[in-house]
């Protein structure tokens, strides 16, 4: 089995994701709720999404020092802690305005503990098993969300205090795992830990993160031309749902996204495993390059699409995509960045991910009003053409400059 040796930690992680992401019962529903049960404009809904997505990238950064100083443990618990401690209260407010700040105040909290996740299965694995690991946790992820929605479906219009409660409970579970079974992963430092087989770019650094930023250029490249190929992905949150409402209506349009949905979910837990085992020999880098390639194929089809079976398709296609680029980002990542800074790199990194999710809607809106929805999908095509192509031409150059270090 593929997974068999992973560090028991690992497991815990896995599990303890599972947990965490099946009852994630209220990002799902966030938008109906704001406009629905507090009663407030698309618009003001709106605004509150964007500063939820806002305030998860300063504390991300913030995440990221914490990992660094006090290590990841103690920062991803306390983190994750507060997230859920925010939910409990808005079970029992009603329809009061204190809700959207609870809820702004644990996307914050989330973005903390968010760097410390990373840097732990980092610091747990090495160059041979880390695609594995990032492979078993992303599985788990999606196990998870393939379950929550389903189970807050079904609460939401009898039980809507259980979103809350459901998603802090299951959170303080996730939490007590690490807690009882995850000790500290934050390494050793000194010389005698860091001996020959620490590959050189993950050795611990002394000097301030810039710094030790400009030593790697490859990894700063990497992280604008990935957010490019995130930009394109996140078109299953925007234009796709509008294309399905443009070609079939909207009584059609909704309910045949739910199912695209259920078709990329799964897809990731049907093929995460296969996909993994069999690209598991290539660099991360040519993986994600080949991430680009899908996107780009997986959308551009959606040009000429005239029945429901091009949108299947399509998914599919993308999806593999999305795995291949989940699975291999984080791997990478880990393999580029010192273990003595690891959070603060990945703090960086999820920031520009997320700034390219959160523009991504606001372009692509200002792009189809100005010319059609339709004319999406051959931009997506070439952004994610172009994308995979600087990505492997990094992977050239990267390849040259490193012959002598191990993938």
């Amino acid at each position: 089995m593929m997974y068999r040796g992973l560090p028991r930690s690992i497991y815990i992680l896995f599990f303890s994701r599972i947990v965490n992401t099946t009852g994630a019962f209220v990002r799902p529903f966030l938008a109906i709720f704001l406009t629905s049960n507090l009663g407030i404009s698309d618009a003001q809904a709106g605004i509150i999404v964007t500063l939820a997505i806002v305030v998860n990238m300063p504390g991300t950064i913030g995440g990221g020092w914490l990992s660094d100083r006090i290590g990841r443990r103690w920062t991803l618990l306390s983190a994750r802690t507060l997230a859920a401690a925010c939910y409990v209260p808005c079970a029992f407010l009603g329809n009061s305005m204190v809700i959207p700040a609870l809820l702004i105040a644990s996307s914050f909290s989330n973005g903390v503990g968010n760097p410390a996740s990373q840097c732990m299965i980092a610091d747990l694995t090495t160059r041979e098993n880390r695609k594995e690991a990032f492979s078993l946790i992303y599985l788990g992820i999606n196990i998870g969300f393939s379950l929550g929605p389903l189970i807050a479906g079904f609460l939401y219009n009898n039980y809507i205090e259980w979103i809350f409660l459901g998603d802090a409970f299951t959170t303080f579970i996730s939490v007590f795992l690490i807690y009882r079974f995850v000790p500290e992963t934050y390494p050793k430092l000194d010389e005698d830990s860091c001996g020959t087989y620490v590959p050189h770019e993950e050795r611990p650094e002394v000097g301030s993160f810039v710094s030790i930023m400009r030593k790697r250029p490859f990894l700063v490249a990497f992280t604008f031309i990935n957010m490019l190929l995130i930009f394109v992905l996140n078109q299953n949150n925007f234009a796709l749902p509008l294309q399905l409402k443009d070609v079939f209506g909207m009584a059609k349009g909704p309910q045949l996204f739910g199912i695209v949905m259920s078709v990329n979910g799964l897809v990731v837990v049907i093929m995460t495993v296969f996909l993994t085992r069999l690209t598991r020999s290539l660099r991360p880098i040519l993986n994600i390059s080949l991430s680009g390639v899908l996107f780009a194929v997986g959308y551009g089809i959606l040009f000429i699409a005239t029945s429901f079976t091009y949108f299947i398709v399509s998914t599919v296609i993308w999806t593999l995509g999305e795995i291949l680029n989940a699975t291999n980002s984080g791997v990478y990542i880990a393999n580029h960045t010192p273990m003595s800074h690891r959070g603060r790199f990945n703090a960086f990194i999820g920031t520009v991910m997320t700034m390219g999710v959160s523009a991504s809607p606001m372009f692509i809106g200002f792009y189809i009003e100005a010319y059609s929805l339709s004319l999406v999908w051959p931009l997506m095509f070439a952004i994610g053409m172009a994308g995979a192509g600087l990505m492997f031409a990094l992977y050239a150059l990267e390849k040259r400059r490193y012959a002598s270090l191990p993938p």
